[in-house]
This record gives C-alpha cells, sequence and structure tokens, in this order.
C-alpha cells in the first residue's frame, strides 16, 4: 500500500468538505489508540483549526499518558491544533448518582461513557463552529458495528471509515505516530478492567478483515480451517445484530391515500 497518496486524498477531502460546510476547522476526541490518533493528524495536515480533545473518564493511566503524548506530539509539530484535557469524570459519577441503579449494567454505562464524550465534543464544535471528525475504520463501521450508537457514532464526517484496520496502521507509520500508540493493543477505552477490543470481540482486526473480505466475495466455506468458521461465525453474528448502527433510521412511511389533509 503507498500511504502517502491516501493521507494527501483524505487530507484534501477534509478540506473540501470543510469549505463546503462553511465551518471553520475540526475537533476530534483523542483517545490514545490508534484511530484517533491518525484522525487528529490527517485533520492537522489541512491547515485548518483543530481541537484535540483528551476527556477521560477513570481512565486508565496507560490511555491518559498516550493521549497526552499524542496530543503534545500533534501541537508540537502543526501550530494549527489546540490540545483540550476536559476530565468527564465527575459527570460520570453525576450520572451513576441519578440513574436508576436497574439500569446500571456494565455495557449501558460503557455506552454512556462514549455518549458524553460525544455531548462534550458538541459543546466545543458548536461554540467554534467545527465539524466533529469521526474516528472510525471500516472494519468497525461497516463490517462488526464496533462502535457506540450516539457516542463514538455521532459524527459529521469520517475520514478514515474506508481504510481498513491495517491501512490505519501503514498510514500511521508514515505519518509518524509515536511507537507507543501504534503498539498498544486496541481498546475502546470504556471499561474499567481496560478490556481490549479482541477480548470483547473474540477475534483480531485481520482475522476480521478476512472474515469481512470473504463474507463479500462469498466464498467457499468448505475450504475453511476450523478457526476460520469460528472466525466468520463471529464476523457474522456481530454484522447482523449491529446492522441498526450501519443501516439509516427507519422511517414510518404513510401510504398516499391515508395521509391528512390539512388543507
Amino acid at each position: 500500500m503507498q500511504t502517502q497518496p491516501v493521507i494527501d486524498h483524505i487530507a484534501h477531502w477534509l478540506s473540501d468538505y470543510l469549505a463546503q460546510s462553511g465551518m471553520k476547522g475540526f475537533v476530534v476526541g483523542v483517545s490514545g489508540g490508534i484511530d484517533s490518533a491518525v484522525t487528529s493528524t490527517l485533520c492537522a495536515l489541512t491547515g485548518a483549526p483543530v481541537k484535540a480533545l483528551n476527556m477521560p473518564i477513570h481512565q486508565a493511566p496507560d490511555q491518559v499518558s498516550r493521549s497526552d503524548s499524542h496530543i503534545a506530539w500533534l501541537t508540537q509539530r502543526y501550530n494549527n491544533v489546540d490540545g483540550i484535557t476536559t476530565n468527564l469524570t465527575p459527570v460520570f459519577e453525576a450520572l451513576e448518582q441519578v440513574l436508576p441503579e436497574d439500569v446500571q449494567d456494565d455495557l449501558s454505562m460503557a455506552n454512556s461513557r462514549s455518549r458524553l464524550r460525544m455531548v462534550t465534543l458538541y459543546a466545543v464544535a458548536t461554540h467554534h463552529r467545527m465539524l466533529v471528525a469521526g474516528t472510525g475504520n471500516k472494519v468497525e463501521d461497516f463490517g462488526v458495528g464496533f462502535y457506540t450508537k450516539y457516542g463514538d457514532g455521532g459524527v459529521d464526517l469520517s475520514p478514515i471509515a474506508d481504510l481498513m484496520k491495517s491501512e490505519v496502521y501503514a498510514v500511521a507509520k508514515t505519518l509518524g505516530i509515536v511507537d507507543s500508540i501504534i503498539e498498544a493493543p486496541p481498546t475502546d477505552g470504556l471499561w474499567s478492567d481496560n478490556r481490549s477490543d479482541e477480548s470483547q470481540i473474540g477475534a483480531s482486526y485481520d482475522e476480521l478483515e478476512w472474515a469481512m473480505a470473504f463474507h463479500t466475495a462469498a466464498g467457499d466455506e468448505t475450504t475453511l480451517g476450523a478457526r476460520q468458521r469460528d472466525v466468520l461465525a463471529i464476523f457474522r453474528k456481530f454484522n447482523k445484530i449491529n446492522q441498526h448502527k450501519m443501516l439509516p433510521i427507519p422511517v414510518c412511511e404513510i401510504p398516499a391515500d391515508i395521509k391528512i389533509d390539512m388543507k
């Protein structure tokens, strides 16, 4: 993969979209992971103002330090980037105090973390008249739907959503993203036990990329080994149950013969 043409294409696409939108720049949530590091750097390459937000919520120290390191790296190299750290732990704890206890299961509260970050990103974006740039890659956004609806899925545009995870890593190396981020196991950072994406999904991103390609091509399943069959089943399970994230919101259309006549 020749990464520089891809980098140039995305940066130009971002610039063109920004110009057409009439907005002033980009807001990106920086998690300490590879996807947000690449997205924020691509936004910085446009030369437009960028707000890079670190938004810890009971975050593991290594995730916070990687976020801080990346924001420091960005601001040193691009004078159009402004780094902001907003500790959302007190906000999350306040939500825990007012939500009924019977709805506070692990998944609900993990998703609530993501949605609190979305609210924060849009507060900053609205004030500064900026666009919220999403950080999801192709496997997450269109393969297994591994994101929070109206959380990290609530964005204005998706610069890297046509890149597989392996391609994101290739782009990261060309951009010079710090090694600690490239080498860190991918995690959504929403759980107190700091679980990885692979442990949640049951397959690595390399495996999911293979499964996505195989599923799309409708390959011959009789040729598969045991692990490949398992991975394909994992991919198909997540792809099926998360269609509600990947498809447009259903609209109940009223038949013409029963529409209300307001004349």
